[in-house]
């Protein structure tokens, strides 16, 4: 059994109940992967089960997106081979070393012009971003989509998509400096919610019609915003919790614009390994030819992963953060 060093949560709080710890790995079984991490993605879902917002059993390892390099396999492994780059999905990330189960499928290997850190950096985010501009909601060119929080990791995603496809993009961000990074990932319009009214901004967008839909991964700061800018027979995606839980509603406030109201999981739209399949595939190719480009914000070594939260949960940075695990011990097999 080889030591990993890995941040791991005893018990749900801030920041300060990430610790790393020295663990024990297994050797894989038959239809297990090892996987050697380079980079770790740090996402706000991260954040949700360090905060018991989403449960999960302690103490419990952190991360649900990683890439690195396949360091052994289990003997009914056949699609993948010992040196393979992979990114992946799910599978206690927050470690130097990790194991995988291979039974759904929900990684990708990575082609030649794609590095381990762009992998890490665009898989939950890319295939989130791809899946609600598909499925939770069709955009179009010429849809009026208003995305909060443009200039974050998720944002800048969603603004190059969203303006690929001929959608204008209504993007609020807080700062000049934001405003700028946004614009220059595909947002058309920029509305500075400290000092602008995003309702008023938006109506005077739209002639006074609303969005097609909105994109707000802010969750109970923004919610009550987006239900107002939401034009009728829109779509309003809360797919994000970074502010707070949105309260409960009653569903009958629905009714005045006849809205539709999703919470989606990415993990709804990428059950079958058709589902897998399609949306993965288009994700290496937006990344390969360049339509979709990935911005890091910073990267932390694996033992200050609290600090990445407290700068992720300060909506101070722009782009993806990722973790660097140091491999303290050599795996031997």
């Amino acid at each position: 059994m080889i030591k990993t060093k890995a941040i791991q949560i005893e018990s749900t709080g801030g920041p300060d109940v990430l610790k790393l710890v020295d663990l024990g790995l297994p050797a894989p079984t038959q239809d297990q992967i090892v996987v050697k991490n380079s980079f770790v993605g740090v996402n706000y879902i991260d954040t949700y089960f360090r905060r018991g917002m989403y449960p999960a059993n302690l103490p419990h390892i952190l991360g649900r997106e990683a890439a690195g390099e396949i360091i052994e396999t289990g003997s009914n492994i056949i699609e993948f081979k010992k040196g393979d780059r992979i990114a992946y999905l799910f599978g206690d990330a927050y470690s130097e070393y990790v194991l995988l189960q291979k039974i759904i499928p929900k990684d990708e290997v990575l082609p030649p012009d794609i590095s381990d850190k762009v992998g890490a950096a665009a898989l939950l985010q890319g295939l989130t971003a791809l899946t609600l501009i598909r499925e939770a909601y069709q955009a179009k060119k010429g849809d009026y989509i208003l995305v909060h929080a443009a200039a974050g990791g998720m944002g800048l995603q969603l603004c190059q998509l969203l303006s690929s496809l001929g959608a204008h993009v209504i993007g609020t961000t807080s700062t000049s400096e934001k405003a700028a990074l946004a614009q220059s990932n595909g947002a058309e319009f920029i509305i500075n919610y400290t000092t602008e009214d995003v309702v008023e901004k938006v109506k005077e967008i739209t002639n006074g019609v609303g969005v097609d839909a909105v994109l707000d991964g802010v969750g109970k700061d923004t919610f009550e915003t987006s239900l107002e800018c939401v034009k009728r027979k829109g779509t309003l995606i809360s797919f994000g919790s970074a502010s707070g839980v949105v309260p409960p509603i009653s569903i009958s406030r629905l009714s005045p614009k006849n809205v539709k109201l999703l919470r989606p999981s990415l993990f709804g739209y990428i059950t079958t390994k058709a589902e897998w399949d399609r949306h993965s595939t288009d994700l290496i190719q937006l990344l390969q030819n360049g339509s979709l480009k990935i911005r890091i914000h910073e990267i932390y070594p694996l033992g200050e992963a609290s600090r990445a939260h407290i700068d992720l949960e300060s909506r101070g940075t722009t782009g993806k953060l990722l973790l660097q695990p140091y491999i303290s011990q050599k795996y031997i097999a």
